[in-house]
């Protein structure tokens, strides 16, 4: 153990500017979905470069009214990389869907075009993309995988603002893409997300379902001038995003590169001190961006070199976590998990890269403020724990 004060895995950056949207809201009188909200997408559609952006509470909640937009429904398969979390399986069931779970690229956990053809059926409707760690997938070669069998692209973004290839963020690529705003990501509410696609279809059938399915938004049957008249047009859902979330994020989205910014120094800063550290043959370093990447930095993942990789790192976690320093593991594959394994009977081996990545992967502490002395004290005990 130590008298040292515990270095958390995650802290948010929180600033009195965002203390201040807070207090705006809540001494308006509105609180829930209302300007802010709209101003929110707005600046969240302009940021991502597409014509929509659709204010939800949660990206969960985005990828499954991008999934029932496209017409997901029973029997219909959508391609899912394994390495991923609950989120991006389970909303194609909520539809009655099949999640066809795919393998992933070794050095950055993404799916390919490869491994999404090789799980191509019939049945195939969509392909979900998951944007790992902050580092945007190979995309062009999807949307033309996608193009070719007349398959709708959904983006998990939900690590990845900022994050683009080429200029292009990650959510403007394929049909419609998904934003998370959950405590621990790069521009966070709280709870939160977005649904941003340029397809004016999705963008509507979104507006409707995330509330309940009704024809009018609260705060413009309530607010002077207003109607109190709406319509159900469909069974929908409770999706929507109140006003003191959408507060924090614009305040949030305005600082997003900033953050970031400070996230990649975190990251160099890491790799340096591992380095400098000697640890070369014992870790394997995120995979790093191209020439053309913009990466988010949302984890930093690691992985054990050498034999009895999962005993390894449980008893490197242990230390770590008696060093009083916060980890975490992205991700347990789907295709391991009891419910895949029943329901479709999913084995290890099946897909094997997924299986042998996450038996070595450990995600260290990165967030905007943290200092350079917390890196190198997780460096040392790092060290420590992998040289016994």
């Amino acid at each position: 153990m130590t008298d040292l004060p515990p270095i958390p895995f995650h802290r948010p950056s929180i600033t009195p500017a965002e203390e201040a949207a807070v207090i705006d809201v809540m001494r308006s009188g509105w609180l829930t979905t209302g300007r802010h909200t709209v101003e929110f997408e707005a600046a969240t559609a302009a940021a991502v470069g597409t014509k929509h952006a659709v204010a939800v509470n949660s990206a969960t909640a985005a990828l499954h009214l991008a999934l029932e937009a496209i017409g997901i429904g029973p029997d219909d398969e959508v391609i899912v990389p394994t390495y991923t979390f609950a989120a991006s399986g389970e909303v194609v069931r909520y539809l009655g869907g099949r999640p066809r779970l795919a393998d992933v690229d070794a050095a950055t956990f993404n799916l390919t075009a490869e491994m999404a053809e090789a799980q191509l059926t019939a049945r195939t409707k969509a392909v979900m993309v998951v944007h790992f760690g902050g580092l945007l997938a190979d995309m062009a070669p999807i949307v033309e995988f996608a193009s070719r069998h007349g398959l709708a692209v959904i983006e998990d973004a939900a690590h990845a603002l900022p994050c683009s290839r080429d200029g292009r963020a990650a959510g403007a690529w394929g049909t419609a893409g998904a934003l998370s705003f959950y405590a621990t990501k790069t521009v966070t509410t709280g709870e939160g997300g977005m649904l941003v696609t340029d397809d004016d279809r999705i963008a509507d059938r979104a507006r409707i379902m995330r509330l309940h399915g009704i024809s009018r938004d609260a705060w413009k049957r309530y607010m002077t001038g207003g109607s109190w008249y709406y319509e159900i047009e469909d069974v929908g859902f409770k999706y929507n995003l109140t006003d003191l979330a959408a507060a924090i994020g614009q305040v949030q989205l305005q600082r997003a590169e900033a953050m970031r910014e400070a996230r990649e120094r975190v990251a160099s800063w890491y790799a340096r001190a591992t380095s400098a550290a000697g640890m070369d043959e014992l870790l394997e370093l995120p995979a790093a961006p191209g020439p053309a990447d913009i990466h988010s930095w949302h984890l930093y993942p690691v992985r054990l070199r050498g034999a009895n990789a999962a005993e390894r790192r449980a008893a490197t976690i242990d230390a770590l976590t008696a060093d009083g320093i916060g980890t975490s593991v992205h991700f347990i594959p789907l295709h391991l998990h009891p419910y895949y394994r029943r329901t479709y009977g999913y084995q290890r081996d099946d897909l094997p890269v997924a299986a042998a990545q996450y038996e070595r992967e450990i995600s260290l502490p990165i967030w905007p403020d943290m200092p350079q002395s917390d890196v190198e004290r997780v460096v040392a005990s790092l060290r420590r724990a992998l040289r016994g």
